[in-house]
């Protein structure tokens, strides 16, 4: 699963790196949680260009009568089939990007958080859904949710769930939604290689949504934060 990721990239690197229409304006944030909103990354409607959207974070399927059914992961190896997932899946995929994402090891009490990215901190890019949903009084909400795979082994000590991470190279095939292509789409659903990702504790400050704080990235005393990268 992925419950809290982080999103400090400069607005320079984020559009140099997603090849986005203009350069977003957006504040650094350090703690982000479901049902606020996220930065994603989709086609525009004439699928000729990239363009940034803010979702909230819990995905409304299109269909659904009560507002507050939201899913904030998809799981990968069934979103395709699942009445909740399958039109998003086919129509509306969108790339959010992250410095990377938090996860708590339950084995230990209390849990302890650990930071997980990609090493030399080069930005991530998690695989997403989006929905647009309109209630009876014309109210339309866009909402997503970030699909996730099995853990890597960097990751099972952990958690046995990760998010899905896209390389660059793939990113005009996920978002590429004017045809589908189950086969290599699939092909992309896959846990990311363990030794191109590192990961650190952190403190449980970051346990709290209402704490987005620099603080919330800081490794634990005495633990190693890896080289910071083209932010």
């Amino acid at each position: 699963m992925c419950g809290r990721f982080a999103l400090t990239i400069s607005p320079k690197v984020l559009k140099e790196l997603f090849q986005l229409a203009e350069t977003p304006q957006l504040p650094a944030r350090y703690n982000i949680a479901p049902s606020q909103p996220v930065a994603a990354v989709v086609l525009s409607d004439d699928s000729t260009s990239r363009v940034l959207k803010m979702p909230q974070w819990g995905l409304l399927p299109a269909w659904a009568k009560d507002p507050a059914s939201r899913f904030i992961n998809a799981r990968s190896e069934t979103a395709g089939q699942k009445n909740t997932f399958k039109n998003a899946y086919k129509k509306r995929r969108c790339l959010i990007p992250a410095d990377g994402f938090y996860e708590w090891q339950k084995k230990r009490t209390p849990k302890q958080p650990y930071f997980f990215r990609r090493c030399e901190a080069i930005p991530m890019a998690l695989a997403g859904l989006w929905e647009r949903w309109t209630g009876p009084d014309g109210l339309v909400i866009e909402s997503c949710a970030i699909l996730t795979t099995a853990g890597n082994e960097l990751m099972k000590p952990i958690h046995d769930r990760m998010p899905v991470i896209i390389d660059p190279k793939d990113f005009e095939l996920w978002l590429d939604t004017t045809q589908f292509r189950a086969d290599s789409l699939r092909k992309l659903l896959q846990p990311y290689p363990s030794e191109k990702m590192t990961c650190y504790p952190v403190s449980p400050v970051v346990n709290s949504p209402e704490n987005d704080l620099p603080g919330c990235l800081e490794p634990l005393p005495g633990q190693e934060k890896p080289e910071k990268g083209p932010f």
